[in-house]
């Protein structure tokens, strides 16, 4: 069945979580949410440990996090919005899975995304959210071997992961090369 982690990317309120946990479910496979699983061994929540120990902290968390993960069975990962922004974090995703991209309109993203659970966006609001955007989409869309069209609402957004995860299953498993 799964051979090879899935790691999914995107703009936070891009549905990374929410359609990874669900289709995860669907497809029987384990999951992973890499905010979460660093929430509990830092024991705070994201924005908790932003305040207590900084960004940087965190980011060097994502890192040895995502080493940690190569190191276990393969499953799908949803990763932070920022984990893609560290060349090492892709080379780690890359040598240990594939990348798909929840790519959601800007629009969208701003209609509905609750900022105050979300560290980086709290104090600077909506402006924020959009300077992200389009400072990282090329960076989310280059490093992508998958992208789903999450523009089309939940169940078609889990029901387009879930195709894309088949279809990654499905195809020949690229040489992969282990990251210390």
């Amino acid at each position: 069945m799964m051979d090879h982690h899935i790691f999914i990317i995107g703009m936070p309120g891009s549905g990374k979580s929410s359609l990874g946990r669900k289709a995860a479910a669907n497809l029987r496979v384990n999951y992973v949410d890499m905010d979460r699983r660093i929430s509990e061994l830092l024991g705070g929540t994201t924005a908790e440990i932003f305040a207590r120990w900084g960004e940087q902290a965190f980011r060097n968390a994502e890192t040895n996090l995502l080493i940690e993960l190569t190191r276990e069975a393969p499953c799908l990962v949803s990763t932070g919005g920022g984990t893609v922004l560290r060349e090492e974090n892709r080379a780690i995703m890359r040598a240990s899975g594939e990348i798909l991209l929840v790519d959601r309109p800007l629009e969208q993203i701003l209609s509905d995304i609750k900022l105050d659970r979300r560290p980086l966006l709290k104090e600077k609001g909506l402006g924020e959210v959009e300077r992200l955007y389009r400072e990282r989409i090329g960076i989310y869309r280059e490093a992508a071997d998958m992208v789903l069209d999450n523009r089309n609402g939940y169940f078609a957004g889990v029901t387009g992961m879930e195709k894309l995860i088949r279809e990654s299953w499905s195809r020949p498993v690229r040489r992969r090369v282990h990251v210390d």
